[in-house]
């Protein structure tokens, strides 16, 4: 590799934490030694490039880390980062440590700031998509996204068994504020009887509809997976409905809220933090920024942050047609 873009670094995990972050920084923080580039952690995200808080690391600092939820480094939203004085306060704590390339880790708000910083005071950024809603474009898949659907499963799989002890009904809702890719997949490899998703259209009538096909097939239990994002009604209130209409069903909630955020990474989750984190890092290397690291067919490739914040990955009808036609 030609001489390196960047002499040193710092890296940040902000907004909402993902299964896998940390595996992400680990790979950042070793590659970066690998190369002889200077590596900074910075705490709580935007925040702490406002207040100074930066932390000399190196491969020590991320030892036994691969393995652990959340994030070591901390998250947190900055309102102050929103306004041009905050971003000028952290392109001046930047200055005075020497570091010319950023590495971000999060979602949509986090490569949105790092655009801006980017664009206005010229340091080079790259972003990783760290985000169990696996929304973002120019990636096949989030970090974080495969555990938060196995953990999702795994609950709805216990869910289904009590649901069958009693013959009842479950409505389970499972996070994804506009993206429906948890509760799709999880509905599917859980058998679900409907699957409610932002991206499609849903009826009530429907929904009802599919009850009554089950009571006719003999199904005495059902599970009906909900995102949270979910336009037609929340879960409660599609459980109120549905009693109305069905009177002598047994019926019950249960939102699986933010266990799906926790809990140690999947296998899945730790390769590919790994490989993004390494891409991250020799993407500065050669001179790229403003754009995202992301994995598609397997290959490392590099989307401009705009393009990554303005379009979305889209479900898979073939996935839909699929779980209406098994859920019989």
């Amino acid at each position: 590799m030609k001489e390196s873009a960047v002499k040193k670094i710092a890296v940040l995990t902000s907004g909402g934490d993902s299964p896998g972050m940390n595996a992400a920084l680990r790979a950042v923080v070793r590659t970066a030694n690998y190369y002889n580039i200077e590596c900074y952690g910075v705490r709580e995200g935007y925040n702490g490039l406002i207040s100074n808080d930066f932390l000399k690391m190196g491969p020590r600092s991320v030892k036994n880390i691969i393995n652990q939820g959340g994030t070591i480094l901390k998250s947190a939203r900055s309102a102050e980062f929103r306004t041009k004085e905050g971003r000028q306060k952290a392109y001046d704590n930047c200055v005075k440590l020497g570091i010319d390339g950023l590495v971000c880790i999060g979602g949509d708000g986090t490569f949105t700031g790092a655009k801006i910083f980017s664009e206005e005071f010229g340091i080079r950024v790259i972003g990783i998509p760290g985000t169990i809603d696996n929304d973002i474009f120019g990636t096949d898949n989030t970090i974080g996204y495969d555990t938060a659907l196995n953990t999702a499963m795994e609950a709805i799989d216990k869910i289904r068994d009590t649901a069958t002890s009693h013959n009842r009904v479950f409505f389970v809702e499972v996070m994804g504020r506009d993206a429906g890719f948890i509760a799709l997949n999880s509905g599917l490899a859980t058998g679900a009887l409907d699957i409610l998703i932002p991206e499609k259209k849903d009826s009530i009538d429907e929904l009802f509809a599919n009850f009554r096909n089950a009571e006719k097939t003999g199904k005495a239990s059902s599970i009906v997976v909900v995102a949270e994002g979910e336009k037609l009604a929340n879960v409660y209130e599609l459980a109120e409905k549905t009693k109305q209409t069905f009177p002598d069903y047994d019926i019950r909630v249960a939102i699986l809220g933010h266990m799906q955020r926790g809990g140690s990474p999947s296998c899945a989750d730790r390769v590919l933090a790994s490989r993004l984190g390494f891409g991250a890092v020799t993407g500065l290397m050669e001179g790229q920024t403003n754009v995202m690291a992301g994995m598609r067919s397997n290959d490392l490739v590099y989307t401009p942050i705009e393009e990554a914040i303005k379009k979305h990955n889209e479900i898979n009808k073939d996935l839909l047609l699929i779980s209406e036609i098994l859920a019989i």
